[in-house]
């Protein structure tokens, strides 16, 4: 479903744009994805409405076919400069795929009064898909910006964004959220 609507408090939530991750090889270029959620991070700023800076910072214990296992290098988990976190946004560290669990995200957004979240970052079929699924089961209403979202994957990319995301929400382009954000605040 195309983004049609934000709820008066809707949250930016940007998942893993940090050091270890956005270097990575992924299907669209990790520079646009950062530079588009750096663009809704300062729209949503500007309008008096929460953002969220998420990272990872190691992993859950488990047995995995993960390559990731093991000891991470210094700075992995230190989010990009071009999101410019302000003292106001709300930090959220993670060990899990996505932000929820185990983390108190739900507990920051409900004492905001936040009922909706836009998503972004990488990679969208592990953080940004797990996130999305979890805010879907809290209740809140979510829209991903599917231009501001890309995975190692690009097969995975793709099923996440055809598949998957219409189940839990809307989506929509970086420039349809900016069109939605006077409605959402006046």
């Amino acid at each position: 479903m195309t983004a049609t609507t934000l709820d008066p408090r809707t949250a930016l939530v940007v998942i893993d744009l940090q050091q270890g991750i956005v270097g990575l090889p992924t299907a669209h270029p990790a520079k646009e994805v950062v530079a588009r959620s750096a663009e809704l991070a300062a729209a949503f700023r500007e309008r008096g409405l929460p953002v969220v800076l998420v990272n990872v910072s190691g992993m859950a214990p488990g047995r995995t076919e993960s390559p990731m296992r093991g000891s991470l290098p210094e700075g992995w988990d230190l989010l990009v400069p071009e999101l410019n976190r302000q003292p106001g946004d709300i930090a959220v560290t993670k060990l899990q795929w996505g932000a929820f669990h185990g983390t108190a995200l739900d507990l920051e957004l409900r004492r905001r009064g936040v009922t909706q979240i836009v998503l972004t970052g990488i990679s969208t079929s592990i953080g940004v898909e797990s996130t999305a699924r979890s805010a879907y089961e809290h209740g809140y209403n979510v829209t991903v910006v599917t231009d501001a979202v890309t995975d190692t994957d690009a097969e995975a990319h793709a099923n996440s964004v055809a598949k998957i995301f219409p189940r839990l929400g809307e989506t929509g382009s970086a420039a349809d959220v900016l069109a939605l954000l006077p409605a959402a605040t006046a």
